[in-house]
């Protein structure tokens, strides 16, 4: 499942980190992968030990929170903190698939589903379409607005076409979800989306409320939560 979500980050805050990414140190993005993915790593990562990291990461990470249509499809029991990765002068990431789990002991994390939040007018740069691979060898392009996000299961095969004019700034998150099987969190999304179409047509029907509880019962049997 993928899902693309528009004006997840405000004007306002698309400024905030624009000025915090055109001050911040940048460090070889390659440091943070794998060691098979490193090899086709080519570009540069936000410093974070840096102050501007903090404040866009404090950001980003917020405004994922409060995005409801993020938090219904991902069903997030934990994220990462972001990244942000810039490619500029023919800087790619070849094919590769994310790591399947991220942290250390204490604090790892499953990454079900990584979330890339374009930060660069697509205008203003040439090249640095995001591109998954789906089976049968088709390929899926995207190159979305700024502020805009794009959610797709992390354990599929994907890269960044080279960036030939202009530079590409993105923040990417990985989440783990309460839900871990992507086709159970795609039925209980289809079921998300039901409910609001009904309630937008009808209201507080007893359709409305017959999805509604199908939606909620599948999810408390689903659902993997702690404490």
């Amino acid at each position: 499942m993928i899902v693309c979500v528009p004006d997840v980050l405000t004007a306002q805050e698309l400024g905030a980190i624009r000025a915090e990414l055109q001050n911040s140190p940048y460090v070889d993005g390659s440091v943070t992968a794998g060691w098979s993915a490193r090899m086709v790593k080519k570009n540069q990562q936000m410093d974070t030990g840096s102050a501007q990291y903090t404040r866009a990461s404090d950001i980003v990470r917020a405004a994922f929170q409060r995005n409801a249509l993020l938090q219904a499809a991902l069903l997030p029991a934990a994220n990462t903190q972001p990244l942000f990765n810039r490619y500029a002068g023919g800087m790619e990431y070849g094919a590769h698939v994310d790591a399947p789990v991220m942290g250390g002991l204490g604090n790892a994390l499953r990454t079900d589903i990584a979330i890339t939040v374009f930060l660069s007018d697509p205008r203003s740069y040439d090249g640095g379409e995001l591109v998954t691979h789906a089976n049968g060898g088709m390929e899926y392009s995207f190159k979305l607005d700024a502020g805009a996000a794009i959610a797709y299961p992390a354990n599929t095969l994907h890269h960044v076409n080279a960036v030939t004019r202009g530079v590409r700034d993105a923040a990417i998150i990985w989440v783990q979800s309460m839900v871990r099987d992507a086709a159970r969190r795609e039925l209980l999304w289809d079921l998300e989306s039901a409910k609001r179409d009904i309630f937008g047509r009808e209201g507080k029907t007893q359709v409305f409320d017959a999805v509604s509880r199908s939606h909620a019962n599948l999810l408390r049997m689903w659902a993997e939560v702690t404490g």
